[in-house]
């Protein structure tokens, strides 16, 4: 491949990756061509441009490599929510503390909803003392990102997990 190159001269850097020099458009081509690679400019806003002999193809193929690479290893950070309610059992409080470690362990941030229905609205202590429980019992794990606040007939908690 070669580049539309404007100037009638450039710097050549070789395959090697050393500067070869300034030499004329079409000598840069004659020494890419014996090779069997390609030219390409580097850097077109220079004066002369920079031109480097490559193999495109291995070059752009790399390239892909990394960027896929990259893409396997990266995590999103999923938003998990937890719903509960101020007269909850002692066991379904446990298997949702359960669940909640699970989410925080991989990596997901745990938004625990609290609500509250009719009359229950007048105890929120209930449901504070519930959060607060739940907080402490994940403190090796997590950490508060939003403190408790209440959001209509719901107390909201946002955990997010420890680095």
């Amino acid at each position: 491949m070669n580049a539309k190159i404007r100037s009638p001269t450039v710097r050549l850097i070789g395959k090697d990756g050393r500067q070869i020099g300034i030499l004329p458009k079409w000598k840069a081509i004659q020494i890419a061509k014996l090779d069997d690679l390609d030219i390409v400019e580097i850097s077109p806003n220079t004066s002369p441009p920079v031109c480097k002999i490559m193999d495109y193809g291995k070059y752009k193929y790399e390239g892909m490599k990394k960027e896929r690479l990259a893409r396997k290893h990266q995590h999103i950070t999923q938003i998990k929510e937890i719903k509960l309610r101020p007269k909850i059992e002692e066991h379904d409080f446990q298997v949702k503390l359960k669940h909640t470690r699970g989410f925080l362990e991989n990596r997901n941030k745990v938004k625990i909803i609290l609500r509250f229905r009719g009359r229950e609205m007048l105890h929120k202590e209930f449901g504070r003392e519930i959060l607060t429980r739940m907080i402490e019992e994940l403190n090796s794990v997590a950490v508060v990102e939003h403190p408790m606040k209440i959001e209509g007939k719901n107390m909201v908690l946002t955990l997010a997990p420890k680095r």
